[in-house]
């Protein structure tokens, strides 16, 4: 049954498997859920740390208060008001936007702009910012690059403010905003004493801390491969995410387009049918899941290599039955499926 908006479920479950695939939880779980950001938000606390029930609670609110900022779907919030100022003047933002700026900055310029938080006027061309797919003519896509690239976003850390050098230009963060919601929610546990948890938004975006030395597994899946988990990750005090354009896509004569755009071409990124990346931050690993998702193998294990901590497991399009895992992250353990 679907949860209302800004609702809180509660429930008391064996919820996840503490060790490999098959073995059998000794432990109970409680679990707290709440959805924002058009998705399902859920911590996961050990039985013996039910006491902090009313921690995972106020923690949850703090994904509607992460999305009360960063969404492009209220005239309100701040990256909206960015969005509508910032081609005309410097806007100040605030220390918060102003880190993720930093962020993804320097995300854009390590995948050679395989990541870029700016493709807002590509996915509206392509008609998947409404859900409502179309072929647009290369004429269109073109026009909208021309409004796109993080490289014309100019951030002035002294005065905290943005400007942007292109009209029309659009930032969303949809790209790692699930994942820094669940760092702002860890931080909270944190500082009200929790010392074991696993958080978790939509599915795709997880974060683990604490778990001693068994962890937490969880499995990865992916809608365009049904059945069993394409991997079993052991996570301890480390963030997974992963991408993928099962959800949303269309097609023409036969051919898929999915709603994940390559900002360096403007069209549909191929090649690759699910992309997961485990490193310590859950919006860095939001970030990357959609660049290696974009860019492949090839950008995987060149980044793996240069960012050490950077765990990455692709899928590929051609061969959907092969596993490609490249670098490592001290926090998680790849399973045996």
């Amino acid at each position: 049954m679907p949860v209302p908006d800004r609702d809180q479920s509660w429930s008391r479950r064996d919820l996840l498997t503490l060790g490999g695939p098959g073995e059998e939880s000794t432990d109970h779980w409680v679990r707290a859920s709440r959805t924002a950001m058009a998705c399902r938000f859920e911590i996961v606390l050990s039985g013996e740390h039910s006491a902090y029930l009313h921690a995972a609670q106020e923690a949850l609110e703090m994904a509607d208060r992460v999305e009360d900022r960063l969404t492009v779907f209220r005239d309100t919030s701040e990256v909206s008001q960015l969005n509508a100022r910032a081609a005309m003047a410097p806007f100040p933002v605030s220390d918060e936007l102003f880190a993720l700026l930093e962020t993804a900055g320097h995300l854009h310029a390590r995948t050679a702009g395989a990541f870029d938080p700016t493709t807002t006027p590509l996915s509206k061309t392509w008609g998947f910012l409404r859900r409502e797919g179309r072929l647009p003519e290369k004429a269109e896509i073109e026009e909208a690059r021309a409004r796109t690239g993080l490289a014309h976003v100019a951030r002035d850390a002294a005065t905290r403010t943005v400007r942007y050098a292109r009209p029309g230009l659009e930032l969303s963060f949809g790209s790692l905003g699930k994942g820094y919601a669940l760092e702002v929610m860890g931080r909270a546990l944190r500082a009200r004493g929790v010392e074991k948890a696993l958080l978790s938004a939509g599915g795709s975006s997880v974060l683990a801390f604490g778990g001693g030395r068994e962890g937490f597994v969880v499995g990865v899946t992916s809608a365009r491969l049904p059945g069993s988990p394409l991997f079993h990750l052991r996570l301890r005090d480390a963030a997974q995410a992963t991408s993928g354009a099962g959800e949303q896509f269309f097609e023409v004569a036969g051919e898929r387009y999915g709603h994940v755009i390559d900002p360096r071409t403007g069209w549909p990124a191929r090649g690759v049918l699910s992309a997961t990346v485990v490193t310590r931050s859950a919006a860095e690993a939001d970030a990357l899941s959609t660049a290696f998702l974009v860019a492949g193998p090839e950008l995987a294990e060149t980044y793996c290599r240069e960012q050490p901590g950077t765990l990455a497991l692709l899928v590929p399009e051609d061969e959907p039955g092969k596993r490609l895992v490249f670098g490592s992250c001290e926090g998680a353990q790849l399973e045996a499926s």
